[in-house]
């Protein structure tokens, strides 16, 4: 699923996976269209007589793939579904149209009957009827084909796969229409309806087939003219040799208005960046992985590597409590030199987004300050002295009569630096203040439940004045949450050496009641090992983000071979599996900070 409004059309060419698998055979795999159409006339000669079902990700170019089979019967499953009244009163509990509390129409709830709940019954009992006495080849295809009740008939199972990043420039070109829709809805309407149903029933479907193995084949798609198309078992063994590595995947950049310049000069973004004020490092449900081996590229987003490798991955006793979730997000947020501070936000509990929008978990986040210019600041909680109701009713004047609010005289402002870690739970008001970099790291809500309470009066990219969220926000505001407290819990809370030795040392740079996941930085010069097994033979799984040094290759002890070569600000998924490694520094006398998160295990 993805919840980007404007991603950047820019596919980064260096976050990729070089690797080895000498037990895979990767000429089967076709790429391009002609070798593609070649491997479906092969397959329609095998299966003589025989269903074919082919489904995909949102915005899948079906009839790129359908416009390859030689001459067959195609079946549309979009002729089972209901209409579409019957469908947008269906969803009307999911996309709610209340703009008092929801002032832009962004929010909903997870739509959970499955493709099933589109479809007519009527019609679906017609369609099986004649999938049952099908005696020639027919091609079953859309949204839906491998859906439990349809799959079943399936002699092979195709499905088509797109990257969140390609799916949201696929809706952003236009012409594309939502499920069952009759017609073409505007842009941020296609995408809220997108996160809340279409994105949503794709996904569980897509986690459902990875991880029960239930493919014969999978096709790359993001590009219609040139589409690549894998033997299922060369998927999987892909996804569980990836998972042998330390590995990155292919960051999202995004623009915004208090966007600044540091990553750009970093990553060598395009000139034609306006700024970049987010970089999607790693969050999980809008990254792709690029793995390369013995020439072939193949990307895929990241959650096919999750739900094909789930548990080598995270663990087993991450996946227990998470549902197969992966459940800790990551990204830059960059203001270096930018026109003002970021929104200040607060973010909801648990028990609220699942009521409302039918989502696991609570939504809290962190920040690593790791760049810093002059008067930086992080705004993180109420001064001690603050009238909080007072700061409500300044909030809701602001939204409705467009008036200033002197912010600074209620929020508390920590002094920035490089190696402040503040701590943000549900509920705690905060903002990323002008001229820092910092790496945010939050819990698994995919959803963009930012509920700004001041933006300063600017408009966005487009100069429509941002949405202030009041009514959520005022619902969701922890009053406590002031000066002392922050001090005392949330800035470098819990700090402490783990472990030391010649080589290095291991901190917990923040740790707090209500954050699930450990803060730490490992801070050696030339070596360093580490584990994933220190508190389970099963492993636990962690991320590192290179954020002082240049170089630093990342390996196994067992086999050091299976490494990773990190330049500053790479982002990498240890997996649980890996057990000992190491870090090498490339270059030597230099000191390293690697900051690492993991769930909290004690």
């Amino acid at each position: 699923m993805s919840f980007m409004f404007n991603p950047f059309p820019y596919s980064d060419p260096v976050a990729k996976n070089v690797i080895t698998a000498p037990n895979l055979d990767l000429s089967v795999v076709s790429t391009g269209n002609d070798a593609v159409g070649a491997a479906l006339s092969d397959i329609v000669k095998k299966n003589d007589g025989k269903i074919i079902a082919v489904d995909g990700y949102t915005t899948a170019p079906f009839d790129s793939l359908c416009g390859l089979f030689p001459k067959v019967e195609f079946v549309k499953v979009s002729d089972i579904y209901k209409s579409a009244d019957e469908l947008r009163a269906l969803f009307a509990d999911n996309l709610p149209e209340d703009r008092v509390k929801d002032p832009v129409l962004l929010y909903g709830k997870l739509f959970k009957e499955g493709y099933r709940g589109l479809f007519d019954a009527e019609k679906l009992a017609k369609l099986e009827k004649k999938l049952a006495e099908n005696a020639k080849t027919l091609v079953l295809y859309g949204y839906g084909a491998l859906c439990p009740e349809l799959r079943k008939y399936a002699a092979v199972k195709i499905w088509m796969d797109i990257t969140p990043l390609q799916a949201v420039l696929n809706v952003k070109k236009g012409g594309f229409i939502n499920l069952g829709n009759d017609r073409e809805l505007p842009f941020k309407a296609t995408m809220r309806r997108n996160y809340y149903v279409d994105f949503e029933t794709a996904f569980t479907l897509r986690c459902e087939l990875l991880s029960k193995k239930c493919l014969d084949y999978y096709v790359c798609s993001d590009e219609p003219e040139n589409l690549q198309l894998l033997p299922a078992d060369i998927l999987f063994g892909l996804c569980a040799r990836v998972t042998d590595y330390p590995f990155r995947q292919k960051p999202v950049y995004l623009e915004g208005v208090w966007g600044g310049y540091y990553t750009m000069h970093v990553r060598n973004l395009p000139a034609t960046m306006k700024n970049c004020a987010w970089v999607f490092d790693m969050i999980p449900m809008e990254v792709s992985t690029v793995i390369e081996c013995q020439g072939k590229r193949i990307e895929v987003p990241f959650y096919t590597v999750v739900a094909s490798e789930g548990e080598k991955l995270m663990g087993k006793q991450c996946m227990q409590d998470f549902h197969g979730f992966f459940p800790i997000r990551f990204n830059y947020d960059d203001t270096f030199h930018a026109s003002g501070n970021m929104s200040v936000q607060l973010h909801p509990g648990a028990d609220f987004v699942m009521k409302e929008n039918g989502e696991l978990g609570r939504q809290d986040e962190s920040y690593y300050v790791f760049v810093t210019g002059q008067g930086a600041r992080t705004y993180l909680g109420f001064n001690q002295d603050a009238d909080v109701d007072e700061f409500v009713e300044k909030v809701l004047d602001s939204e409705k009569n467009h008036t200033e609010i002197d912010y600074k005289k209620y929020i508390y402002g920590v002094h920035s630096e490089p190696g402040t870690q503040v701590m943000i739970p549900a509920g705690t008001i905060h903002a990323s203040g002008q001229n820092q970099v910092i790496l945010e790291i939050g819990s698994l809500t995919v959803g963009s439940y930012t509920y700004k309470m001041y933006d300063y009066l600017r408009r966005d990219l487009d100069g429509n004045p941002r949405p202030i969220h009041s009514y959520f926000g005022k619902t969701n505001l922890n009053h406590a949450m002031k000066e002392e407290y922050v001090k005392a819990n949330l800035v470098n809370g819990r700090k402490r050496i783990l472990r030391e030795d010649a080589e290095g040392q291991e901190w917990v740079v923040g740790e707090c009641e209500q954050l699930y996941f450990s803060l730490r930085n490992l801070c050696f010069g030339d070596h360093f090992t580490d584990t994933t097994k220190r508190y389970s033979e099963s492993g636990d799984f962690c991320v590192l983000a290179l954020l002082d040094g240049e170089d630093v290759t990342v390996r196994s002890l067992s086999d050091s071979s299976l490494s990773f070569n990190m330049k500053f600000m790479d982002m990498v998924v240890i997996p649980a599996s890996m057990g000992d490694y190491e870090f090498v520094n490339n270059k030597p006398g230099t000191k390293i900070v690697m900051h690492k998160t993991m769930l909290k295990r004690d």
